[in-house]
């Protein structure tokens, strides 16, 4: 049974950090496309659409008929065949992380695949054990299967093998760069719900009160620092003081309001969200990325993610909210070049896409709208889970969905 994680010891601030490595890296395309369902909290795996043969790993033909292959959700239980531990390897990553457990597995869906063993599985089970599988992105954004025990068991998130494939906020410290909002004060309370040890929450005007905050100040691990992502200067103050000391960061400021291009927009609105979205984001990347990751593999309390919170209109421009949608979109751009820049070192680059919050900018949208809880939850679930995009609320779960199978019509659809 997996120990509980104890709070890290507080570091020697002379101790070189440990450097961190990932796992060998080169994939084919269809891994790489496996890899992007994964990301999704997706279980798929292959199926031959000629002779209904299920494969793995990912190749480009059926490897019993050489036909087309379709991806296609599937059981995730197996039965353990074999187990090992590896006490000595040549790749950097594993011999940081030894012993490592692995195994083979006869999936339910047909193939065997060689896996990753959790360390609830009991030693010794190969050979009829059966066991759950959870299709995971290693440290470097490739899939991986990760052999779970079948039930849940106490402790089981602590398991130092599975919390390589997450970014668990336990014992972390987290920064939530906007606690004068409704949904960033939701994401600061979730985080320390869920064991974070503790929230810097930004105030971009320390000077002013703001609805909640009485409650913030009153909650024992969240502590509020001056940050304002339109201000080069105070991102880059704030990454002075903790550059070193922040594990996960969670962007939660955003700039919305009503108009649209030709029409009921305002060019200083549509500026302002571009500042504050866009320019904002990459002052936090530029601050913040180098120091998390020289930490991405520093112990227990490794930096860990990078987490945006942005709407799903990002994907398909809005009616509107044109300013807004506009924003986003350029957000998704940037995070796609940060992910693939922090990809080499480990730390996670995260989308939680939200469909319209249920706050004072969204006052003339009907319902159904997302409550801040329901995106504090996203959030601490993404990071659990290691996804890499996570949809918020059943408007953005069905524009996400549309996108996938049609872009253009969706994009129609909305916009109409």
């Amino acid at each position: 049974m997996t120990e509980p994680l104890d709070k890290p010891k507080r570091k020697d601030p002379l101790k070189r950090s440990h450097v961190g490595h990932v796992p060998p890296a080169p994939r084919s395309r269809a891994a790489k496309a496996m890899a992007v369902r994964a990301g999704q909290g997706r279980f798929v795996l292959q199926v031959c659409k000629d002779c209904a043969e299920t494969t793995y790993p990912p190749r480009d033909r059926c490897p019993k008929c050489w036909g087309e292959l379709v991806w296609r959700d599937q059981p995730d239980g197996a039965t353990l065949v074999a187990e090992t531990t590896v006490r000595t390897s040549m790749d950097l990553f594993f011999r940081d992380h030894l012993p490592w457990r692995i195994g083979t597995a006869k999936l339910d869906a047909g193939p065997v695949a060689i896996v990753h063993v959790h360390g609830d599985v009991a030693d010794g089970a190969a050979g009829g054990a059966r066991v759950r599988l959870k299709l995971c992105l290693d440290r470097g954004g490739n899939p991986a299967l990760f052999a779970l025990p079948e039930t849940e068991t106490p402790n089981m998130q602590d398991d130092p093998q599975l919390r390589t494939f997450t970014a668990n906020p336990k014992h972390r410290r987290v920064l939530v760069t906007d606690g004068r909002g409704p949904v960033g004060q939701a994401v600061a309370e979730g985080l320390i719900e869920a064991g974070a040890a503790t929230v810097f929450l930004g105030n971009a005007d320390p000077l002013m009160r703001y609805p909640g905050q009485a409650s913030i100040e009153a909650c024992e691990g969240i502590e509020t620092v001056p940050l304002d992502i339109g201000d080069t200067r105070s991102v880059a103050e704030l990454a002075g003081q903790l550059g070193g000391r922040v594990d996960i960061l969670v962007n939660t400021a955003g700039f919305t309001r009503e108009g649209g291009v030709g029409f009921g927009g305002k060019i200083t609105d549509l500026q302002a969200g571009l500042d504050i979205d866009v320019t904002g984001l990459m002052r936090l990347a530029q601050a913040f990325a180098p120091a998390m990751s020289g930490r991405s593999d520093d112990g227990v309390n490794a930096a860990a993610a990078f987490v945006d919170v942005a709407s799903v209109y990002g994907l398909t421009g809005r009616s509107g909210f044109a300013g807004m949608a506009a924003s986003a979109a350029a957000r998704l751009t940037l995070l796609a070049g940060l992910k693939s820049e922090m990809r080499q070192t480990g730390i996670r680059v995260m989308s939680v896409l939200t469909g319209p919050v249920d706050d004072e900018w969204h006052q003339s949208v009907l319902p159904p709208k997302v409550a801040p809880r329901q995106v504090a939850r996203a959030v601490v679930d993404t990071l659990a889970n290691g996804h890499d995009l996570t949809p918020v609320g059943d408007i953005a779960k069905d524009v996400l969905a549309r996108w996938q199978a049609d872009p253009l019509l969706t994009i129609r659809e909305e916009t109409e």
